[in-house]
């Protein structure tokens, strides 16, 4: 299969690429340059601007383009960035796509989009027919998704990857938290009560080919394990299987000082659960936390089918 792929230098789309090649597909990246190898193509989605052609020779497309929520402070301009890349992306590669003749359109589009959509679920489980929630981030995700509308009004499918929290060493969620134990600063967030929507990475890269080749499923799709957890029992086994202890909570307060808004999201309650990849079948390689922490800090994801 023939697939571009937008937001492939971050840290899921360097992992995605590497599998889809893995598994003999044609990838193509997207980058804000001039291209440099044989497997890139430009573009400017802040200026809205795609070359067709680029969109016409792809079988699928793949967005993942957008900047990192948790990489820096929120200050207003950096709102507005994590916004704007994911919704002007999204237009950009949606209204390309709209704009080709029906025969050359790629079958289908997979565009980012994450658990912020629910907001705070507290200790509600929500699956894809869940509402849209309230807040910053559910804001954004509603955006998001709703650039990508003029694939679907085309007739192409969408399917939204509401992405949860990836388990791996080397980014994501763990990263950060990995330093903090490690120096015995580790801790539940907060009074540990709020629901944490976390996947395996095996099992997200696993998800994404999975939609790849499932033409009947469109629309949200929640990327998470089965299984979420409270912060306290993330942090716990956590701890245990790094030999740290995890003794000191986080106070609210502390999260503000360092993370500033953003500390508000990483005490929000999200109980999110993967109604569409169950209903369809998917499996997961590791449906409950402590083998898929494990995983994520004895190797690097693996590329295999």
């Amino acid at each position: 299969m023939r697939i571009l792929l937008a937001g492939a230098s971050g840290f899921l789309g360097t992992r995605l690429a590497d599998r889809l090649r893995h598994q003999g597909h044609q990838v193509t990246r997207l980058v804000r340059r001039s291209a440099q190898a044989p497997d890139e193509a430009s573009w400017t989605p802040s200026a809205g601007r795609l070359d067709q052609s680029v969109i016409g020779a792809a079988d699928a497309v793949i967005n993942l383009a957008g900047a990192g929520v948790g990489d820096k402070r929120w200050t207003p301009r950096y709102r507005d960035l994590i916004r704007s890349s994911r919704v002007d992306s999204t237009g950009t590669i949606a209204r390309a796509i709209a704009a080709l003749p029906a025969a050359d359109r790629p079958r289908v589009l997979l565009n980012g989009s994450a658990v912020g959509w629910y907001g705070d679920t507290g200790d509600r489980e929500s699956a894809e027919d869940a509402p849209a929630g309230t807040g910053f981030l559910a804001d954004v995700c509603r955006d998001w998704e709703a650039a990508a509308r003029p694939a679907e009004e085309a007739g192409v499918r969408v399917a939204l990857l509401r992405t949860g929290l990836p388990l791996d060493a080397h980014g994501g969620l763990l990263k950060p938290q990995m330093t903090l134990f490690r120096l015995g600063l580790g801790g539940k967030l907060g009074n540990g009560r709020q629901w944490v929507p976390w996947i395996a990475l095996d099992d997200w890269l696993d998800a994404v080919t999975f939609l790849l080749e499932h033409d009947e499923i469109a629309g949200g799709v929640n990327l998470v394990g089965p299984a979420p957890v409270i912060n306290a029992t993330f942090t716990e086994v956590f701890g245990k299987l790094l030999h740290r202890p995890a003794v000191m909570p986080i106070p609210g307060f502390a999260l503000q000082l360092v993370l500033g808004e953003f500390a508000g999201e990483t005490l929000r309650s999200q109980r999110v659960v993967p109604g569409v990849l169950r209903e369809a079948g998917f499996s997961w390689r590791y449906p409950t936390l402590e083998p898929a922490l494990r995983a994520a800090l004895e190797h690097r994801p693996s590329a295999a089918v």
